[in-house]
Protein backbone atom coordinates (compact mmCIF):
# COMPACT_ATOMS: atom_id res chain seq x y z
CA UNK A 1 0.00 0.00 0.00
CA UNK A 2 1.52 3.33 -1.10
CA UNK A 3 1.14 6.46 1.13
CA UNK A 4 0.38 9.74 -0.41
CA UNK A 5 3.27 12.35 0.01
CA UNK A 6 1.97 15.24 1.34
CA UNK A 7 3.89 18.53 0.33
CA UNK A 8 3.71 21.39 2.98
CA UNK A 9 3.54 25.00 1.06
CA UNK A 10 6.40 27.11 1.33
CA UNK A 11 6.04 29.82 3.44
CA UNK A 12 6.89 32.99 1.94
CA UNK A 13 9.07 35.30 3.48
CA UNK A 14 7.55 39.22 4.16
CA UNK A 15 8.85 40.99 1.55
CA UNK A 16 10.66 44.26 2.59
CA UNK A 17 10.55 47.43 0.65
CA UNK A 18 13.43 48.96 -1.46
CA UNK A 19 15.03 52.53 0.07
CA UNK A 20 16.46 55.10 -1.77
CA UNK A 21 19.77 56.81 -0.48
CA UNK A 22 18.09 60.14 0.14
CA UNK A 23 15.03 58.33 2.20
CA UNK A 24 17.52 56.50 4.35
CA UNK A 25 19.98 59.65 4.66
CA UNK A 26 16.83 61.73 6.03
CA UNK A 27 16.19 58.88 8.43
CA UNK A 28 19.38 59.15 9.57
CA UNK A 29 19.81 62.73 9.99
CA UNK A 30 16.66 62.93 12.24
CA UNK A 31 18.22 60.59 14.91
CA UNK A 32 21.73 62.23 14.41
CA UNK A 33 22.68 65.36 17.22
CA UNK A 34 25.12 66.52 15.51
CA UNK A 35 22.63 67.16 12.40
CA UNK A 36 19.97 68.71 14.58
CA UNK A 37 22.05 71.30 16.12
CA UNK A 38 23.55 71.79 12.61
CA UNK A 39 20.35 72.62 11.12
CA UNK A 40 18.96 74.77 13.90
CA UNK A 41 21.93 77.19 13.33
CA UNK A 42 21.52 77.07 9.68
CA UNK A 43 17.69 77.78 9.92
CA UNK A 44 18.70 80.15 12.29
CA UNK A 45 20.95 82.15 10.20
CA UNK A 46 18.57 81.98 7.52
CA UNK A 47 15.40 83.58 8.69
CA UNK A 48 17.37 86.34 10.83
CA UNK A 49 18.90 86.96 7.04
CA UNK A 50 15.47 86.75 5.34
CA UNK A 51 14.12 89.17 8.00
CA UNK A 52 15.98 91.36 8.80
CA UNK A 53 13.89 94.53 8.10
CA UNK A 54 11.34 92.76 10.53
CA UNK A 55 13.70 91.74 13.01
CA UNK A 56 15.83 95.12 13.16
CA UNK A 57 14.60 97.84 15.68
CA UNK A 58 16.51 100.49 13.68
CA UNK A 59 17.03 101.58 10.09
CA UNK A 60 20.27 100.30 8.95
CA UNK A 61 23.59 102.54 8.69
CA UNK A 62 21.70 105.10 11.25
CA UNK A 63 24.02 107.84 12.07
CA UNK A 64 22.05 109.67 14.31
CA UNK A 65 23.87 108.49 18.00
CA UNK A 66 27.08 109.46 16.30
CA UNK A 67 27.58 111.67 19.48
CA UNK A 68 27.25 108.06 21.53
CA UNK A 69 30.39 106.99 19.63
CA UNK A 70 33.93 108.89 20.11
CA UNK A 71 37.42 107.62 20.14
CA UNK A 72 37.75 107.05 23.86
CA UNK A 73 33.94 106.65 24.65
CA UNK A 74 31.62 103.86 23.13
CA UNK A 75 28.34 103.66 24.20
CA UNK A 76 27.51 99.68 25.55
CA UNK A 77 24.24 98.13 26.39
CA UNK A 78 21.03 100.20 27.31
CA UNK A 79 17.56 99.78 26.86
CA UNK A 80 17.38 100.97 23.46
CA UNK A 81 20.44 99.53 22.27
CA UNK A 82 20.62 96.00 23.51
CA UNK A 83 24.10 95.76 21.90
CA UNK A 84 25.02 99.46 22.11
CA UNK A 85 26.64 101.22 19.39
CA UNK A 86 28.97 100.76 16.51
CA UNK A 87 31.78 103.09 15.50
CA UNK A 88 29.70 105.23 13.20
CA UNK A 89 26.94 105.71 15.37
CA UNK A 90 24.56 102.76 14.22
CA UNK A 91 22.69 100.18 16.53
CA UNK A 92 24.97 97.32 16.83
CA UNK A 93 21.93 95.08 17.09
CA UNK A 94 20.48 96.38 13.49
CA UNK A 95 23.86 95.95 11.78
CA UNK A 96 24.31 92.43 13.01
CA UNK A 97 21.05 91.39 11.55
CA UNK A 98 21.58 93.30 8.07
CA UNK A 99 25.12 91.81 8.29
CA UNK A 100 23.81 88.07 8.02
CA UNK A 101 21.73 89.01 5.26
CA UNK A 102 24.47 90.18 3.12
CA UNK A 103 26.73 87.03 3.92
CA UNK A 104 24.00 84.83 3.31
CA UNK A 105 23.92 86.14 -0.36
CA UNK A 106 27.40 86.54 -1.26
CA UNK A 107 28.12 82.96 0.36
CA UNK A 108 25.17 81.18 -1.32
CA UNK A 109 25.60 83.23 -4.69
CA UNK A 110 29.74 82.07 -4.53
CA UNK A 111 29.04 78.59 -3.91
CA UNK A 112 26.67 78.35 -6.53
CA UNK A 113 28.85 80.15 -8.97
CA UNK A 114 31.92 77.32 -7.96
CA UNK A 115 29.22 74.15 -7.94
CA UNK A 116 27.56 75.02 -11.33
CA UNK A 117 31.36 75.52 -12.97
CA UNK A 118 33.11 72.67 -11.34
CA UNK A 119 29.78 70.38 -11.94
CA UNK A 120 30.49 71.12 -15.49
CA UNK A 121 33.80 70.87 -15.88
CA UNK A 122 33.84 67.53 -13.75
CA UNK A 123 31.13 66.06 -16.08
CA UNK A 124 32.95 66.62 -18.71
CA UNK A 125 36.51 65.32 -17.21
CA UNK A 126 34.74 62.47 -15.85
CA UNK A 127 31.98 61.75 -18.67
CA UNK A 128 34.14 61.81 -21.53
CA UNK A 129 37.14 61.03 -20.26
CA UNK A 130 40.39 60.76 -23.15
CA UNK A 131 42.05 64.13 -23.59
CA UNK A 132 39.02 66.29 -22.61
CA UNK A 133 39.85 65.07 -18.92
CA UNK A 134 43.69 65.05 -19.25
CA UNK A 135 43.13 69.02 -20.36
CA UNK A 136 40.64 69.93 -17.65
CA UNK A 137 42.22 68.10 -15.13
CA UNK A 138 45.87 69.71 -15.35
CA UNK A 139 43.86 73.07 -15.50
CA UNK A 140 42.04 72.07 -12.11
CA UNK A 141 45.78 71.35 -11.11
CA UNK A 142 47.10 74.64 -11.75
CA UNK A 143 43.91 76.09 -9.63
CA UNK A 144 44.60 73.35 -7.00
CA UNK A 145 48.04 74.60 -6.55
CA UNK A 146 47.32 78.09 -5.52
CA UNK A 147 45.47 78.63 -2.03
CA UNK A 148 42.08 79.20 -2.12
CA UNK A 149 42.39 82.57 -0.43
CA UNK A 150 44.90 83.42 -1.94
CA UNK A 151 43.29 83.12 -5.56
CA UNK A 152 40.21 84.56 -4.31
CA UNK A 153 42.34 88.07 -3.06
CA UNK A 154 43.64 87.80 -6.72
CA UNK A 155 40.37 87.83 -8.41
CA UNK A 156 38.54 90.51 -6.11
CA UNK A 157 41.57 92.86 -6.09
CA UNK A 158 41.44 92.79 -10.05
CA UNK A 159 37.55 92.96 -10.32
CA UNK A 160 37.43 95.60 -7.64
CA UNK A 161 35.85 96.04 -4.30
CA UNK A 162 32.07 95.23 -4.51
CA UNK A 163 30.08 92.59 -3.64
CA UNK A 164 29.65 91.05 -6.93
CA UNK A 165 33.69 91.07 -6.88
CA UNK A 166 33.47 89.01 -3.75
CA UNK A 167 30.72 86.40 -5.24
CA UNK A 168 33.12 85.86 -8.47
CA UNK A 169 36.81 85.69 -6.49
CA UNK A 170 35.20 83.32 -4.23
CA UNK A 171 33.27 81.12 -6.35
CA UNK A 172 36.08 80.87 -8.93
CA UNK A 173 38.09 79.71 -5.62
CA UNK A 174 35.93 76.73 -5.11
CA UNK A 175 35.47 75.38 -8.59
CA UNK A 176 38.08 73.36 -8.46
CA UNK A 177 37.37 71.51 -5.24
CA UNK A 178 33.91 70.61 -7.41
CA UNK A 179 35.28 69.63 -10.66
CA UNK A 180 37.66 66.99 -9.05
CA UNK A 181 34.99 65.39 -6.55
CA UNK A 182 32.37 64.96 -9.27
CA UNK A 183 35.03 64.04 -12.03
CA UNK A 184 36.65 61.48 -9.38
CA UNK A 185 32.57 59.92 -8.22
CA UNK A 186 32.10 59.47 -11.59
CA UNK A 187 34.54 57.34 -12.69
CA UNK A 188 33.86 55.42 -9.36
CA UNK A 189 30.08 55.02 -10.46
CA UNK A 190 31.42 54.20 -13.77
CA UNK A 191 32.44 50.53 -12.59
CA UNK A 192 29.40 49.75 -10.88
CA UNK A 193 27.68 46.99 -12.32
CA UNK A 194 24.47 49.34 -13.30
CA UNK A 195 26.82 50.80 -15.91
CA UNK A 196 27.79 47.47 -17.11
CA UNK A 197 24.02 46.09 -17.76
CA UNK A 198 23.23 49.59 -19.71
CA UNK A 199 26.04 48.91 -21.91
CA UNK A 200 25.43 44.99 -22.26
CA UNK A 201 21.82 46.79 -23.22
CA UNK A 202 23.72 49.17 -26.09
CA UNK A 203 22.48 52.58 -24.70
CA UNK A 204 24.25 55.50 -25.57
CA UNK A 205 26.97 56.73 -23.33
CA UNK A 206 25.84 60.26 -23.14
CA UNK A 207 22.65 58.45 -22.35
CA UNK A 208 24.47 56.38 -19.45
CA UNK A 209 26.54 59.26 -17.92
CA UNK A 210 23.69 61.73 -17.99
CA UNK A 211 20.58 59.80 -17.14
CA UNK A 212 22.73 57.08 -14.63
CA UNK A 213 26.21 58.02 -13.73
CA UNK A 214 25.62 61.79 -12.91
CA UNK A 215 22.42 61.49 -10.69
CA UNK A 216 24.22 58.91 -8.72
CA UNK A 217 27.75 61.21 -8.26
CA UNK A 218 25.90 63.95 -7.14
CA UNK A 219 25.76 63.21 -3.34
CA UNK A 220 29.48 63.33 -2.48
CA UNK A 221 29.21 67.00 -4.42
CA UNK A 222 26.11 68.08 -2.89
CA UNK A 223 27.34 67.15 1.11
CA UNK A 224 30.48 69.63 -0.33
CA UNK A 225 28.64 72.56 -1.20
CA UNK A 226 27.08 72.68 2.44
CA UNK A 227 30.50 72.27 3.73
CA UNK A 228 31.79 75.08 1.43
CA UNK A 229 29.11 77.58 2.29
CA UNK A 230 31.03 77.50 5.87
CA UNK A 231 34.19 78.26 4.30
CA UNK A 232 32.62 81.04 1.76
CA UNK A 233 31.00 82.89 4.69
CA UNK A 234 34.64 82.90 6.37
CA UNK A 235 36.10 83.82 3.37
CA UNK A 236 33.89 86.63 2.84
CA UNK A 237 34.79 88.20 6.28
CA UNK A 238 38.44 87.56 5.31
CA UNK A 239 37.98 89.61 2.01
CA UNK A 240 36.21 92.36 3.60
CA UNK A 241 38.94 92.72 6.70
CA UNK A 242 41.46 93.03 4.11
CA UNK A 243 39.62 95.94 2.60
CA UNK A 244 38.43 94.19 -0.38
CA UNK A 245 34.75 93.83 0.16
CA UNK A 246 32.01 95.59 0.03
CA UNK A 247 33.42 99.73 -0.28
CA UNK A 248 29.93 101.48 0.45
CA UNK A 249 30.49 101.92 4.53
CA UNK A 250 26.47 102.15 5.28
CA UNK A 251 26.27 98.20 3.96
CA UNK A 252 26.56 96.05 7.02
CA UNK A 253 28.77 93.21 6.69
CA UNK A 254 30.33 91.07 9.38
CA UNK A 255 34.08 91.30 7.88
CA UNK A 256 34.20 94.77 7.45
CA UNK A 257 32.23 95.51 11.01
CA UNK A 258 35.13 93.82 12.21
CA UNK A 259 37.72 95.51 10.93
CA UNK A 260 35.50 98.98 12.09
CA UNK A 261 35.98 98.28 15.51
CA UNK A 262 39.90 97.27 15.21
CA UNK A 263 41.01 101.13 16.50
CA UNK A 264 38.66 101.18 18.71
CA UNK A 265 39.13 97.88 20.64
CA UNK A 266 40.59 99.23 24.11
CA UNK A 267 37.57 101.14 24.28
CA UNK A 268 34.76 98.79 23.14
CA UNK A 269 35.74 95.53 22.22
CA UNK A 270 32.96 94.49 21.87
CA UNK A 271 32.33 96.12 18.49
CA UNK A 272 34.56 93.30 17.10
CA UNK A 273 33.83 90.55 19.49
CA UNK A 274 29.64 90.58 18.45
CA UNK A 275 30.32 90.30 14.76
CA UNK A 276 33.51 87.98 15.08
CA UNK A 277 30.61 85.42 17.16
CA UNK A 278 28.17 85.53 14.68
CA UNK A 279 31.05 84.41 11.96
CA UNK A 280 31.95 81.35 14.48
CA UNK A 281 28.69 80.48 14.75
CA UNK A 282 27.02 80.44 11.46
CA UNK A 283 30.03 78.59 10.31
CA UNK A 284 29.57 75.93 12.50
CA UNK A 285 26.29 75.45 12.30
CA UNK A 286 26.85 74.75 8.41
CA UNK A 287 30.12 72.88 9.49
CA UNK A 288 27.94 70.23 11.34
CA UNK A 289 25.04 70.29 9.16
CA UNK A 290 27.72 69.11 6.05
CA UNK A 291 29.43 66.18 8.36
CA UNK A 292 26.23 64.62 9.58
CA UNK A 293 25.18 64.70 5.49
CA UNK A 294 28.24 63.54 4.62
CA UNK A 295 27.55 60.19 7.49
CA UNK A 296 23.92 60.04 6.44
CA UNK A 297 25.02 59.25 2.77
CA UNK A 298 28.30 57.41 3.21
CA UNK A 299 26.96 53.70 3.16
CA UNK A 300 30.07 52.92 5.36
CA UNK A 301 28.23 54.32 8.14
CA UNK A 302 24.58 53.18 7.75
CA UNK A 303 23.82 51.14 10.65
Amino acid sequence: MTVPLTVSPTLALPEEPGESLWRGAWKRLRRSPMAIIGASIVLLFVLVALLAPVLAPYEPASSEWTELSTPTFVQGPTSEHLLGIDRWGSDMLTQLLYGARQSLIIGVVSTLIGLIAGAVLGTLAGGLGGWVDTLIMRFVDIMLSIPSLLLAISIAAALGKSSYALMIAIGVAQVPIFARLLRGSMLSQSKSDYVLAANALGLHKRTIVMNHILPNSLGPTIVQATLNLATAIIEVAALSFLGLGQSDPAVAEWGRMIVSGQDRFLVAPWLSFYPGICIAITALGFTLFGEALREALDPKQRR
